[in-house]
């Protein structure tokens, strides 16, 4: 899993690279871009992971004490916390969309640098859209453990693939706070969002 994780963080390390390269050539088209973001939404979807990481925990420390129910309790209160958190985004992207920002043919911008603010929203989606598939993945990872628990996979002394799947949920949430720093905090005070 070590192995895993260090590619994923060298996959999200490129993008935040790119990500700054741009961001040093464009800063004024970024702040805008970024004013434009849901802090609201943003916040809530932070406020959400933090908890998922929280129940993901306690998911970790039932299957090692071989509490079961707490275990399943814990995995599903991930899953929804989890779930909470995609469609906070879907109904995000689904505003960006109705409001001509996300690229392509559709994206309009009516103020000055539109082609720098478009690649904003190109880094936000590709950036945001990648975490989000992550997000589906870890779904289907904590309801393959939920199942393994109803069928008694684990104990006290064999726990091992919930702690895998747990370490995978952290770095998806620790990968979210950097996004929300890069796209929400930037253009906080030029808020429009």
């Amino acid at each position: 899993m070590w192995i895993f994780i260090i590619t994923e963080v060298m996959l999200f390390s490129g993008l935040f690279m790119a990500f700054t390269v741009y961001r040093s050539m464009y800063p004024q088209a970024f702040i805008e871009g970024s004013a434009e973001m849901s802090i609201a939404l943003g916040a809530t979807n932070t406020i959400v992971l933090i908890c998922s990481s929280f129940t993901m925990a306690l998911s970790v420390y039932s299957a090692a004490t071989g509490n079961r129910r707490m275990l399943a309790i814990f995995l599903i209160a991930t899953m929804i916390l989890g779930a909470a958190f995609l469609g906070i985004k879907f109904t995000e992207y689904y505003q960006h969309y109705r409001d001509h920002q996300a690229p392509g043919v559709w994206f309009d911008w009516r103020g000055r640098d539109a082609a720098q603010v478009e690649m904003f929203f190109v880094f936000y989606f590709i950036m945001t859209g990648l975490h989000a598939v992550h997000m589906f993945v870890g779904e289907g990872l904590l309801f393959t453990m939920l199942l393994r628990t109803a069928a008694g996979s684990f104990s006290a002394r064999y726990h091992t693939p919930v702690e895998l799947v747990g370490l995978y949920w952290h770095f998806v949430d620790i990968v979210w706070v950097f996004l929300f720093a890069i796209f929400y905090i930037e253009g906080l005070h030029l808020h429009h969002g």
